[in-house]
């Protein structure tokens, strides 16, 4: 059996485990930190971030169908 592929996986696995731990850490911290923050800016930026994330969905989408119909696609639904 090949021990390169263990080596990495393991890895991979502690540093994504590493970078999880302090992600979660760095965020819990700065909640603890800043809870005074007004909602009305909470709901505000999830706003703006849900309609990048809609527009850009969307603009995928049209990307999608026009490069399919190019490459002559069936778009035709049955």
């Amino acid at each position: 059996m090949e021990w390169i592929p263990i080596v990495f996986a393991t890895f991979k696995v502690l540093v994504l485990g590493a970078g999880m731990f302090f992600a979660i850490k760095w965020h819990y911290d700065q909640g603890q930190k800043e809870r005074e923050m007004d909602k009305r800016a909470v709901l505000r930026a999830g706003g703006k971030v849900a309609a990048v994330f809609v527009l850009s969905l969307l603009g995928l989408g049209l990307v999608t169908f026009a490069v399919a119909r190019m490459l002559g696609l069936d778009l035709s639904i049955p």
